[in-house]
């Protein structure tokens, strides 16, 4: 059945929202997720799979060159800055998550930031940020339009799908499309959409970031040139619809009309402390608790006391893997989490290496959990909780239970605990020059005059630069 006007009414929508519009607790709120998004894709330069996209992007050249973040010597086309970034950004599964579930803003900021820096007239800080809330709202919107983008995922993963129209959307915003190049770029970028949730676990998961802000990117040029593609591509089952097994799409509203409202202004992001997947969150948590509760009680904790280990968990096939073997199957494990927190007594960075995935204390406490999925406890991250039992030889049971995490859009972090996370990130990466030029300049960025400041900090890697940008455009 063919609905009417909806893909319309979200070029017309992109087209026409404008900095007026971003109301005080969006810019407050888009300005965190920025700041985390930079320092998690720092921090994600250092990983395997960066390092190989790294590579692969280096083969080619252009005329139009963009930062990669952390690098002060290297530089690459457009396309492929914003997917070697992108891909930096959920290189370790550290970037925020939203409801219903995707990672918003990994497939946008990259986009925009390699855009931003081809512009014959470099964009304003304010003008960064509508693009980038224009990208975010339309993944808020397009995921609500299925009732299945509700729960965690079982079939693709959703960056993919949604992520790559959200480039899309804030890439044309930068580049000043008509309400028709606005339609025609989505409707381009829904033909790159899409990847299997069976490569969730493996280096390729990070992949989906970095092609959704490249191809989104790619998309928005190809509209601008004059391609066209289907202008109902919203509007149809057979459209963007083939994702959804209840596709139910809804016109975008108006930006003029007074019921207009930004879809982040209703619903904040999760903010990850720990570099997996967001239900680890839970289970981090209540492991934690439940191990401080037989502490508190026997005075010492000691593993060879524990029998068994029961962990109480939403149903979902892809981040159940009993014996992970590498940091991206860690990052994707129940079982992991609990037990690595049972054991450090904490989860970090460090805790994916592989010297840590192969402890033989670790695989030990691994044989000794079982899992369970309640009926009342539903795979959607808004309503999950996840419990941790540990019972000991002596036939003691310690358990705890997580309903929501600190992070989470319900308890989210302080403003000092997220600049803290970044500039632990960042500092792995940049100077400390580097490090509080970013923190000023998103902080501010609705009065920078000049958007490209951000990459000349992003590129200051040793303090040696910190000369050269000493000037802050504010």
């Amino acid at each position: 059945m063919l609905r009417k006007r909806i893909t319309e009414s979200f070029g017309a929508a992109i087209h026409a929202l404008n900095t007026a519009q971003l109301t005080d607790g969006v810019i407050n709120r888009s300005k965190r997720m920025i700041l985390d998004t930079l320092g998690v894709g720092l921090l994600g330069t250092r990983t395997a799979v960066f390092n190989k996209a790294l590579m692969y992007s280096q083969m080619f050249t252009s005329e139009e060159r963009s930062t990669v973040w952390g690098k002060s010597d290297i530089i690459l086309p457009p396309h492929f800055a914003a997917f070697v970034n992108g891909i930096a950004v959920h290189s370790m599964d550290f970037d925020d998550t939203w409801h219903p579930a995707t990672h918003p803003s990994g497939a946008v900021l990259p986009a925009l930031l390699a855009l931003a820096e081809t512009l014959p007239s470099q964009p304003s800080g304010l003008d960064l940020l509508l693009a980038f809330n224009v990208g975010i709202e339309v993944q808020g919107r397009l995921m609500r339009f299925s009732r299945e983008a509700y729960n965690i995922p079982e079939r693709f993963h959703p960056p993919s799908v949604v992520g790559v129209m959200g480039s899309a959307a804030a890439s044309a915003k930068l580049l000043g499309l008509s309400p028709a190049q606005c339609s025609h770029a989505l409707a381009i970028a829904a033909s790159s959409a899409g990847a299997p949730l069976a490569n969730a676990a493996t280096q390729t998961k990070p992949l989906h970031i970095g092609n959704a802000a490249r191809r989104g990117l790619e998309a928005a040029q190809l509209a601008q040139i004059g391609l066209e593609g289907n202008p109902a591509i919203l509007d149809m089952d057979s459209g963007f619809g083939v994702y959804y097994k209840d596709y139910t799409p809804s016109a975008m509203a108006d930006s003029a009309c007074s019921g207009f409202r930004w879809t982040l202004e209703n619903q904040n992001v999760a903010v990850k402390r720990i570099p997996a997947h967001l239900g680890m969150h839970w289970v981090v948590d209540a492991a934690l608790a439940a191990r401080a509760k037989l502490e508190n009680t026997v005075g010492y904790f000691d593993l060879s006391q524990i029998r068994h280990i029961t962990l109480r968990v939403p149903p979902s096939k892809y981040v159940n893997c009993p014996f992970p073997a590498t940091e991206h199957q860690a990052r994707h494990s129940f079982q992991f989490n609990a037990c690595s927190a049972l054991l450090d007594n904490k989860v970090t960075v460090a805790s994916y290496s592989e010297a840590q995935i192969n402890r033989p204390a670790l695989k030990e406490l691994l044989s000794k959990v079982k899992m369970e999925t309640p009926k009342d406890n539903q795979p959607s991250f808004d309503t999950m909780y996840c419990e941790a039992e540990i019972e000991t030889d002596e036939g003691q049971s310690y358990a705890a239970r997580c309903d929501t995490f600190y992070g989470h859009w319900r308890k989210p972090l302080s403003d000092k605990d997220l600049v803290g996370k970044f500039r632990v990130n960042a500092s792995s990466v940049l100077s400390t020059e580097g490090v509080e030029g970013v923190i000023d300049v998103v902080g501010n960025i609705e009065r920078v005059s000049d958007c490209s400041i951000l990459g000349s900090y992003l590129r200051m890697t040793s303090s040696s630069h910190a000369q050269l940008y000493s000037t802050r455009v504010l």
